[in-house]
């Protein structure tokens, strides 16, 4: 994400940040991955060469659409210079032109690309959140249904979905159409990965404790603010949309609501018009009167959310074990050996009481690759997408090049230091991006064992425990199959709702309006028809119910 700081305050805490991390890390050729990367041959002179299985470099000439991780983007500047994607290239003998779009413009991107009519072969997106749903972008001719596609040509994916229905209810429409090769999280212990991280080292020179209730963390803000200096007490992402970080059920979760939908014993919820949101509201204005989070919360991407903690601004956030703990900590140690963080469980009301709401992210990633309507090269492009899921696949887009970033032993594919001690001092976050698509999403099933190594040090392992903890899958709802007519009526309601819930969050939290306007606006929310909204969310729920109860499978996401 592009730093989106606010300032001479916010463009001298990145100079600074950019200094620190030159004072910690060895400096290292941005254009050269690692001593072995840099010897990999391209995916075009493999090709050339006659090394791909299956199709010749003439005939297999296809082009991909996609935004390029932000881990990989710091390193490298185009998918080609990535040794993951060109090793995916050699092997499946499919030569791909990628087209990027602007990092962060994804959504206005693919509207732009969609409206050219000049569609690659394959575009990788968030195609649930298409005007209308993904059954309209079939039905616009911009998508091909993939139904016939799969049963003819990806033999690895029809196989998993016969031996896992629930997953195959939650990828397809509620007209029964496949519309894109899935992210699929393979073990739910891989689905929990963020929650509250908070300055241990600063607790114990306090002489507090890791706090549990809302009391709890007021009265560790105020102390990390008046005591330690803390010019941002508590930082969480408001990018791509204020409040983003707390979405997981952060703080919010405390008052026995979620941000977004939920479901309560089968019944669906919108928290923002429940009595909860208001009583979050007025604590979040508060925090924020006292200057206990980011005066600039709505604003926070992810280099300012590291920015904040690695230079002390921050004492607390909301993020996540690898790109949180994982990058944080090693930079943090090096300038100062006494630095401590640890994770903190998602806050409750009363001490004793289990959180009830907790980050939990659906076993079907919103983002899948689609192949154009108007492709040429459907067999080609199926073939290659089906590669992630069969074993070789699998173990490339999990753990990457047998032999540079793993090393098979007694069975278990284990990384190699290209991956967890890099030569040229990248993160293992930034090596994985390098080497694999595990630590983020594409069209493969995600391995546990990725998270076992990932997750190497104590606090990463006792985030994950402790995030864990919650009644996050009573409520979490699975990704539902809907119709056009739904996902269109859908879309139109929730564009109005969710601008009408960010202007009062707002101007609530910021003081603009008193926490009595809460009522006035939830008023004004259910004339947009929210009620309608939830109505639409809880047919889809009853279907996915009834439909995955005949497998036998399990109703949650």
């Amino acid at each position: 994400m592009k730093w989106r700081g606010k300032g001479r305050a916010a463009a001298w805490g990145w100079r600074a940040f950019m200094v620190l991390l030159m004072a910690v890390l060895p400096a290292c050729d941005r254009e050269r991955t690692t001593h072995t990367a840099s010897t990999l041959p391209t995916a075009e002179t493999t090709l050339m060469a006659g090394g791909g299985k299956g199709l010749s470099a003439s005939d297999a000439k296809l082009t991909y659409w996609a935004e390029l991780n932000g881990n990989a983007a710091g390193i490298k500047s185009t998918f080609n210079q990535v040794p993951f994607f060109q090793e995916w290239q050699r092997r499946t003998g499919v030569q791909l032109t990628f087209i990027q779009p602007p990092a962060n413009q994804a959504k206005e991107a693919i509207s732009v690309l969609l409206a050219s009519g000049d569609l690659p072969d394959m575009m990788e997106y968030e195609w649930i959140n298409y005007p209308g749903g993904p059954e309209k972008a079939i039905n616009d001719g911009y998508i091909l249904r993939l139904n016939e596609a799969i049963d003819q040509y990806a033999p690895n994916l029809k196989r998993y979905l016969k031996e896992h229905p629930d997953i195959d209810m939650q990828i397809r429409t509620a007209g029964g159409s496949y519309y894109a090769f899935p992210f699929i999280q393979g073990d739910d212990k891989l689905r929990t990965y963020q929650g509250p991280i908070i300055r241990k080292d600063w607790l114990d020179e306090l002489g507090l404790d890791v706090p549990v209730t809302i009391d709890d963390w007021h009265t560790v803000l105020k102390a990390f603010k008046e005591k330690k200096g803390a010019e941002a007490p508590l930082t969480f992402l408001g990018v791509p949309n204020p409040l983003f970080g707390i979405e997981g059920g952060g703080f919010i979760g405390a008052f026995g609501i979620k941000k977004g939908f939920y479901q309560v014993e089968g019944k669906v919820k919108f928290g923002p018009v429940e009595s909860g949101y208001k009583q979050f509201l007025s604590l979040f204005r508060q925090w924020y009167a006292e200057g206990l989070i980011d005066p600039n919360f709505a604003a926070v991407d992810s280099e300012t959310q590291d920015t904040s903690m690695i230079l002390s601004r921050s004492g607390a956030g909301i993020w996540n074990a690898g790109a949180g703990i994982g990058t944080w900590l090693p930079v943090m140690k090096a300038q100062d050996s006494s630095v401590e963080l640890v994770p903190a469980p998602y806050p409750v009301l009363q001490r004793g009481d289990r959180p009830e709401f907790g980050q939990l992210a659906p076993a079907v990633g919103s983002s899948g690759v689609a192949i154009s309507a108007k492709s040429k090269h459907v067999e080609e492009a199926v073939k290659m997408l089906d590669y992630g899921y069969g074993p070789e696949g699998h173990l490339l887009f999990n753990f990457g090049i047998e032999g540079v970033s793993y090393k098979m032993k007694d069975g278990y594919p284990a990384y190699t230091d290209v991956i967890l001690h890099n030569p040229d001092k990248l993160a293992p976050s930034q090596a994985l991006a390098m080497y694999t698509r595990a630590s983020y999403f594409g069209p493969f099933v995600q391995d546990i064992r990725y998270m076992e190594q990932y997750y190497s040090l104590p606090e990463q392992k006792e985030a994950v425990r402790v995030w864990s903890d919650t009644d996050a899958a009573l409520h979490t709802l699975p990704a539902l199959p809907t119709t056009e007519k739904e996902s269109t009526e859908l879309a139109v309601i929730m564009q109005e709702v969710n601008k009408a819930v960010t202007e009062m969050s707002l101007k609530i939290i910021m003081g603009m309006e008193p926490v009595s306007a809460f009522d006035e606006y939830v008023k004004k929310i259910r004339l947009l028809d929210i009620q309608r909204a939830i109505g639409i969310e809880q047919q889809a729920l009853d279907r996915y119910r009834a439909s995955v109860s005949k497998t036998g499978g399990n109703t949650t996401g």
